[in-house]
């Protein structure tokens, strides 16, 4: 019989024992391998995609507009992303900390569900961060496509991160990298050339938003190289730039080898440099929704290609495979998912797109392995881009939010944008520069002093706006009052009557005329015409006085006719909010130096009208621009 009190000891003993494995136990149960980040990715999906019910799958290829949702409904729901349609902003003017609080508050409620998974925030910042108010507004795809400078285009990128991070928003559909083959499209400003080779130089601009990938990574992976970088969208999959007459979402029709050599190329070198998603475009080939089309979604982009990302629809992509809208859309959907769409962007009846496609998948039509890809991609960006450590808001990006050093580099862009298609009636007897010091100046037409035509479309609203009270900027205007002399006598006037012209005795005048703001849609154009009143200023200003011409435009417009009476001609596409890019080249501070991403038509008749085509005959050829020296100021 052992001793009273050894007994004692060996009873503690088991007791600490057995409260010490329990212990284990608990810290065991309790670990969860995806929350742990020194896990690698792919064990990190696999043991969180384990432990998912069905309806937590479906809710991660839900996306919908913010309009449209609560945190509880992201609670309950466990939906994946969300976005801010063109205009879909927390309140007019809002600022940094207005956006932060709208999006940490959805967060919380994606961070409150049964496995915390954060959801992703995505808005249309296709030319910076249009859609915030003060937000710096880069020049659309068109002008960066004249400027033929991949690293400029990269450095905006970059500045575009930084701006969506103040707003703590970390997902940017853009880039267009569509290779726009008719003007009279309505998205043609958003793509930066006809030519396929200057659209693949351009996606550096993915590692600009992004970040550099690392050497030796995987091609074809996803990557996302830290807080101040966002993740990135290669749209629109593939062919939305070669439509029919440019009728938005129409058909593309074209042969295998078109669609491979002219637009695909930006797709194979997106990839590459490490894109994390691609949208689908809402476009057909050959009479066949894209969205539809399994053999390009699935097998080519993902299987051939490799790529490891996720797949998005676009605004009710998956709608639109029916017609009229809707029509067939537990159909649409079935097709959708299994063309290879990994994420939906709904936007707005959540309810019924999980109910169906929970439908589809208990009676088998959508097998679980198309479920499971399709999730097992979009976890891997969000893993790969640190949102599971990171979900919320870094409020130290607050200020980098219209920052002048991102000014400064837009600036920089409509200088170089510019493309001059005529100086004077001959090189001996140049227009421009301007000289700053002059007697008395004009400053005429209806985009002289307009930011919102300045900017264009997709530009604080999805159509974009008029006038100057929607965002901070500086107009052609402006940005001629400060560039001349203090002794120069500056008389604005849109639509000058020719008699007061001719007995003002300008020394020159500026005529600044254009597009107004349109997108999508909206835009497609069968003629191509300035609208009125300005060929009527060009022709008042121009009879009258030394004239430059400055068309703000998203694609060459019918300028012909008027030709002879413009003595300078200069096509600034659509700048965006720092007009002063403009007066840096019009008085000579620096030298114009852009050249046409796209042929410049005589007539609409031409039409479609591309570099390389057997009948080329254009009013200004692709490439063409001529050049000016900066003044010795």
């Amino acid at each position: 019989m052992m001793p009273r009190t050894s007994s004692s000891v060996l009873l503690v003993g088991l007791l600490c024992l057995c409260c010490w494995e329990a212990m284990i136990a608990k810290v065991e149960a309790e670990y969860m391998a995806y929350k742990d980040p020194n896990k690698p990715i792919n064990i990190r999906i696999k043991d969180l995609m384990d432990r998912m019910t069905l309806a937590e799958k479906i809710g991660q290829m839900t996306q919908l507009d913010r309009q449209n949702v609560t945190a509880e409904i992201m609670r309950d729901y466990s939906i994946g992303s969300l976005l801010s349609g063109g205009g879909s902003v927390p309140r007019l003017r809002a600022n940094p900390q207005d956006w932060i609080n709208m999006v940490n508050d959805f967060q919380n409620g994606s961070l409150s569900t049964r496995l915390g998974i954060p959801m992703i925030y995505g808005i249309d910042a296709v030319h910076g961060h249009n859609n915030v108010y003060k937000a710096t507004i880069f020049p659309h795809n068109v002008g960066l496509g004249a400027t033929r400078d991949p690293e400029l285009v990269k450095k905006i990128g970059a500045a575009t991160a930084l701006e969506l991070r103040a707003t703590g928003i970390t997902y940017a559909f853009a880039p267009c990298i569509a290779v726009c083959r008719d003007p009279r499209w309505g998205r043609c400003y958003e793509s930066y050339s006809e030519d396929p080779e200057i659209v693949k130089q351009m996606t550096d601009i993915i590692l600009g938003l992004q970040g550099d990938i690392p050497a030796g990574s995987r091609k074809g992976v996803p990557y996302v190289g830290g807080k101040d970088k966002v993740v990135a969208c290669a749209k629109h999959f593939v062919g939305d730039g070669g439509t029919i007459k440019g009728i938005n979402e129409n058909n593309t029709v074209i042969d295998m080898h078109g669609l491979m050599s002219i637009h695909m190329p930006a797709y194979y070198h997106s990839i590459i440099k490490g894109v994390s998603t691609i949208m689908v475009s809402y476009s057909s080939w050959n009479g066949k929704k894209m969205h539809a089309i399994h053999e390009l979604v699935t097998r080519f982009l993902k299987d051939t290609l490799k790529f490891k990302g996720f797949v998005i629809s676009d605004w009710q992509g998956i709608d639109k495979i029916s017609y009229p809208l809707h029509s067939d859309y537990p159909n649409s959907v079935l097709v959708g998912i299994q063309a290879g769409i990994d994420m939906v962007m709904v936007p707005n009846n959540y309810t019924e797109f999980i109910g169906i496609v929970t439908d589809h998948v208990n009676n088998k039509r959508i097998p679980m392995s198309r479920i499971d890809d399709a999730v097992r991609r979009i976890l891997r960006v969000k893993f790969m881009m640190g949102l599971f450590e990171n979900p919320l808001a870094d409020q130290s990006f607050v200020d980098q939010l219209g920052s002048q050093a991102h000014r400064d580099l837009a600036r920089e862009a409509v200088r170089k944008s510019l493309v001059l298609l005529k100086n004077g009636e001959n090189a001996d007897t140049p227009v421009l520069p301007l000289p700053k010091k002059a007697s008395r100046i004009l400053v005429a037409g209806t985009h002289a002093n307009n930011l919102g035509y300045q900017c264009g479309g997709w530009s604080l609203t999805w159509q974009g706006v008029s006038g100057n009270n929607y965002t901070a900027g500086t107009t052609i205007l402006g940005a001629i009052a400060s560039a001349v002399n203090e002794t120069t006598d500056i008389v604005f006037s849109i639509n000058p009557d020719p008699n007061f012209v001719t007995a003002s005795n300008f020394d020159y005048a500026v005529v600044a005329v254009g597009e107004v703001p349109y997108a999508e849609t909206r835009g497609d154009s069968l003629n191509l015409t300035i609208p009125e009143p300005g060929p009527s200023i060009i022709t008042n200003v121009c009879g009258a006085v030394k004239c430059v011409v400055v068309v703000v435009s998203g694609r060459p417009v019918v300028i012909e006719p008027y030709l002879s009476s413009i003595d300078a001609l200069v096509a600034a596409w659509l700048p965006g909010t720092e007009g002063q890019g403009i007066s840096d080249v019009l008085f000579g501070d620096y030298g114009f130096s852009g050249k046409l991403p796209r042929t410049w038509f005589k007539t609409v008749d031409q039409l479609p009208m591309n570099v390389g085509d057997r009948h080329y005959d254009p009013l200004f050829p692709f490439g063409f621009g001529l050049t000016t020296d900066p003044l010795d100021q």
